[in-house]
């Protein structure tokens, strides 16, 4: 879609895919910068003020993503009308809660539930807090305290697969493989832990994979074939 915009200006913290692929990037206060509202899943408005003030800043702090749009509205001669956080917050109250029909609950056929066999595990796993997000680019102090990747895995598991803690544990699917060291971890039987977003270009990039997959795990030597099927 990016592709058809004539003209594309981007407001951000970091570089990303966006960035390179904008005319313009202007730069705006980060949250912890500005004050602002959040609105949760259920149309609740929750006003927050900036955590950090101006006068605690080591630099000075960029615009917020409000005043910005303002700025760039009133070149294009469109009359937004909200100049400040205490006219937009106005606005909102104004505009009131949403009272129209609500959304249907989705509709979907559960699939059939994974049977990894000996060699075989369901694939867990979460982004942990610091990793290769772009939040961190430029920031080689915060960078290096991320934690080092490691694939987790129940002692049963781990036996099984022939694999001790502290190997290096292969993990493949369809579209590739990811090796880890292992930390063998109190958890279910048959299910492997990783990182999703820690090593190479995340864990479904470099295996096709998500979780809830069907993966094959082994010694990162004798790692095999991709898992089988599961049919329905």
């Amino acid at each position: 879609a990016l592709e058809a915009v004539g003209f594309l200006v981007s407001l951000e913290l970091r570089p990303s895919e966006i960035t390179e692929r904008a005319d313009v990037v202007l730069p705006v206060a980060a949250v912890a910068e500005k004050a602002g509202t959040f609105l949760n899943w259920e149309g609740r408005v929750r006003f927050f003020e900036a955590a950090l003030k101006p006068e605690q800043m080591t630099r000075r702090v960029a615009p917020t993503d409000a005043r910005v749009l303002q700025m760039l509205a009133d070149a294009m001669d469109v009359h937004l009308g909200l100049p400040d956080l205490r006219t937009t917050r106005a606005e909102l109250d104004r505009l009131g809660a949403w009272d129209g029909p609500k959304a249907s609950e989705p509709h979907e056929t559960a699939g059939p539930l994974p049977r990894p066999a000996a060699g075989e595990a369901v694939l867990a796993g979460h982004r942990l807090l610091l990793d290769q997000g772009v939040l961190q680019e430029g920031d080689e102090a915060l960078a290096g305290t991320r934690h080092a990747a490691h694939a987790r895995l129940s002692a049963a598991t781990a036996a099984e697969a022939g694999i001790g803690n502290g190997d290096l544990l292969a993990v493949t699917s369809s579209a590739g493989t990811v090796e880890l060291p292992l930390r063998i971890t109190e958890m279910p039987d048959r299910v492997v832990w990783l990182p999703l977003n820690s090593v190479g270009g995340g864990v479904a990039s470099d295996t096709g994979a998500l979780p809830g997959s069907l993966v094959r795990i082994g010694p990162a030597a004798t790692a095999g074939e991709a898992p089988k099927e599961v049919e329905a």
